[in-house]
């Protein structure tokens, strides 16, 4: 065989197969690769300089998030706020807009463990339903906590 042929003739390769795995390429699509793990360096090398230092922001969100911070802010000043305002200022829009914001918040929490909690329940049940040794062994770990066990 002469070097640069193959034994199809120079026909390249062609799986004999490709009718039942065929690859449709679409424009602009591909292989797409995704990080999945969640990185927040660009957010906090996108902090300018005379604003603060990313890598302390970063550091002060792993004590505590933004969201957290922020809720204890809002507690704070909303409790100063009623014991040093007169009665006649707590009456006011913004003191009761911090109020609105901070039920709202609050309220959404409260959905979202409710949630969690009702699909927790669920999956628990469908374990117990299906029985077996995975419904004994899950039934006695979570008995154990109950118990003030771990």
């Amino acid at each position: 065989m002469r070097p640069g042929l193959s034994i199809n003739r120079g026909l390249g390769m062609f799986p004999w197969l490709w009718i039942w795995a065929p690859q449709w390429r679409l424009p602009l699509s591909g292989d797409v690769a995704q990080d999945i793990e969640p990185v927040f360096n660009a957010f906090f090398k996108g902090i300018k300089p005379e604003a603060g230092n990313g890598r302390i922001e970063a550091k002060a969100m792993d004590v505590a998030s933004y969201g957290r911070q922020l809720g204890l802010l809002t507690d704070l000043l909303v409790d100063l706020a009623e014991r040093t305002l007169p009665a006649s200022g707590r009456d006011d829009a913004t003191l009761q807009e911090i109020k609105r914001i901070r039920a709202e918040i609050e309220a959404i929490k409260q959905t979202e463990y409710a949630a969690q909690d009702e699909a927790l329940v669920a999956q628990v049940r469908a374990v117990r339903a299906r029985g077996g040794q995975r419904a004994a062994r899950l039934s006695k770990r979570l008995a154990a906590p109950a118990a003030g066990g771990r």
